[in-house]
């Protein structure tokens, strides 16, 4: 084992203090980002100075600083083969995952919300994938594998794609960055065949934490069988919990010097965008210009979504005058990049209304999910979407199964299957969960080419199973162009007609009955155990109502129709919570549904039910 002397650490110390120290604290993170708190500066002697900073500052300084820190600068003047890593931040790497992504909170500035997303857990993550990988490509030491990376626009979006080419390249992967790129373009990445673009790829990470708040970011990933599953996740973290204990400095130089010599750049949404505009192109019989006079406008939400006015409906004719929101900000300071957000569905519906535009489309920040908005104003979202969605497909695959989530209506159900001919799988949240459920009926013989949730998130056998929001709105253009082409004029009319029939609820909502995990009655057990006793102890006390009927079949939580409408129970996929849906012909009959619910829970110490208490009128308001 090398020595190394109290010079060398020493040196080593001022040396990551001229980089603001990022690597080791999440806490140093904030000189980089968090608007109005303290700026973390360096000295000479490594010690720490504060000063203030402005937003505006937080904006162009992170704006410069992220595009050249593939380098550490470390400067040691003996051997560190054997030095640790001084103050190495404890991180609970397991609570980093989300599902089948891995989320955490990358930016200081949001108070009571640590750090726990630095660069170098970001490096332990990238080592973790590329040993994930090549123990799943079985690749031998013949081929070196490529991973493409890409980001949505948040502000800590670049230094972690830095960090993670380190980990990869560290570990011996050859490394493309993309840069600006949206979630669908990066599964692409591991599909397509183009030399020119180094494609197809061995593995895909993309950056990024949804409709998440600017401190938040994360990763998903992919390889050409798709995204990366629960235990696959829970894997990489375990792996990377380990690396990351076991980081020196020679290991984190050795990382730097081959990321600095062979991580490569591609514009790859260049292969994406075009790919969506064939697919338009082809609906409409080889049209150059099929979209020609449409006037359509895109709101971004200044996501990574902003490419679709430019580069994918202007080629095609479209008019895009009005598009809002385009520029990528992190700090997304116009509305939150979201679907399924009243104040972002406001935002594009006003926009179609002012420019009287033909078409609205919004995004999600890394364009996976997506909505849209007729010339009337009317919302294809949630429900609509999914109605006309499988309109669309029903129409090209007669009797098809539409695979949903859990919290979709029963006025769905008859329009898919009464009205168009399908068939209606209601299963579980989750985008991935309904995709695998969608790929497993077809593996048994039952036909399935739409898996879509309530969110946005969409997939369609055609197109490899991808949860892809432009592909969506490529599908709802398509049917625009293919339209007009056959002589049959009227603008998004076309769309509007599509889903009538479509049977709605006069009253919805939407309450959240939180789990008090420190509450006795838990009785130290977990919050996911408490829940299931709760959904147990409702289904059985349903039985004794006559006016509640159960549905044959379900596959989440509980569910129950009476009063003419229906209520979902169900434990929520992460957090302690039961999230309680009620649809209703009015009011009152969503009341007496969930006076129902309460009979049964109330007597449950552990759950906070004051949001029920209040909606069914027995707390004031």
């Amino acid at each position: 084992m090398a020595a190394t002397t109290g010079k060398v650490v020493q040196n080593v110390f001022v040396s990551q203090c001229h980089q603001q120290n990022r690597q080791f604290s999440p806490q140093n993170q904030r000189d980089s980002f968090a608007p109005f708190v303290g700026k973390l500066l360096p000295s000479c002697q490594g010690k720490l100075a504060w000063t203030a900073i402005s937003s505006m500052q937080l904006r162009t300084s992170s704006k410069h600083r992220n595009d050249n820190i593939i380098q550490r600068n470390f400067q040691c003047n003996a051997s560190v083969s054997a030095t640790a890593v001084p103050y190495l931040y404890k991180v609970d790497f397991l609570k980093l995952q989300n599902g089948s992504d891995i989320r955490g909170v990358a930016v200081d500035g949001v108070e009571g919300e640590s750090v726990n997303l630095t660069e170098l857990v970001a490096e332990a993550i990238g080592v973790a994938f590329a040993a994930w990988l090549v123990e799943k490509k079985k690749a031998g030491a013949s081929r070196s594998l490529r991973v493409s990376i890409g980001h949505d626009s948040r502000i800590s979006a670049k230094l972690l794609q830095n960090a993670i080419s380190r980990g990869l390249a560290g570990a011996g992967l050859e490394v493309v960055q993309y840069g600006l790129a949206s979630t669908p373009a990066m599964f692409n990445s591991t599909l397509t065949k183009d030399d020119a673009f180094l494609c197809p790829v061995d593995g895909s990470i993309m950056i990024t934490a949804s409709h998440l708040p600017f401190n938040r970011n994360g990763f998903k990933f992919f390889t050409s069988a798709g995204g990366l599953g629960k235990a696959d996740i829970r894997d990489i973290l375990e792996r990377a919990a380990d690396i990351y204990n076991q980081f020196t400095l020679e290991s984190l130089i050795n990382s730097e010097r081959k990321a600095s010599s062979s991580v490569k750049s591609v514009d790859y949404m260049t292969v994406y965008t075009s790919d969506l505009v064939k697919a338009v192109r082809k609906a409409a019989g080889n049209i150059e210009k099929p979209l020609e006079g449409f006037h359509i406008v895109v709101d971004a939400g200044n996501g990574a979504g902003g490419f679709f006015a430019a580069k994918v409906l202007e080629p095609l004719g479209a008019i895009t005058s009005g598009s809002q929101f385009l520029e990528p900000d992190g700090l997304f300071p116009n509305h939150i990049p979201n679907p399924e957000d009243k104040t972002a569905m406001k935002a594009i519906t006003q926009a179609v209304l002012d420019n009287k535009a033909d078409l609205g489309i919004i995004f999600d920040t890394d364009v996976d999910r997506s909505a849209a908005v007729d010339s009337t104003g009317r919302e294809f979202n949630r429900n609509r979407l999914i109605a006309l969605m499988s309109a669309i497909v029903l129409e090209e695959h007669p009797g098809t199964t539409i695979v949903t989530d859990s919290v979709t209506s029963d006025g769905l159900t008859t329009f898919i299957e009464n009205k168009l001919g399908g068939k209606h799988h209601r299963f579980k949240r989750g985008y991935k969960n309904v995709i695998d459920e969608a790929i497993r009926l077809n593996s048994i013989g039952e036909e399935s080419h739409l898996a879509i949730e309530t969110s946005g998130h969409g997939a369609l056998k055609e197109n490899h199973w991808l949860d892809d929001g432009a592909y969506l709105m490529v599908k709802i253009l398509n049917k625009l162009a293919s339209t007009r082409t056959s002589g049959i004029s009227g603008g998004s009319k076309v769309l509007t007609n599509l889903i009538e029939g479509l049977e709605e609820p006069a009253f919805a909502v939407e309450l959240r009955l939180k789990i008090n995990q420190n509450h006795p009655d838990l009785k130290g057990g977990s919050f996911r155990e408490y829940g299931e006793a709760v959904l147990k102890h409702l289904e059985n006390s349903i039985g004794s109502d006559p006016r509640l009927q159960k549905p044959p079949v379900n596959y989440e939580g509980v569910r129950v129709s009476g009063y003419g409408g229906w209520f979902l129970l169900r434990l929520s996929l992460h957090d302690p919570v039961l999230p309680l849906n009620i649809e209703a012909p009015s009011n009152d009959d969503a009341v007496k549904l969930g006076l129902a619910v309460l009979a049964a829970v109330k007597e449950f110490a552990g759950l906070d039910t004051s949001a029920l208490n209040k909606f069914v009128g027995l707390e004031a308001s």
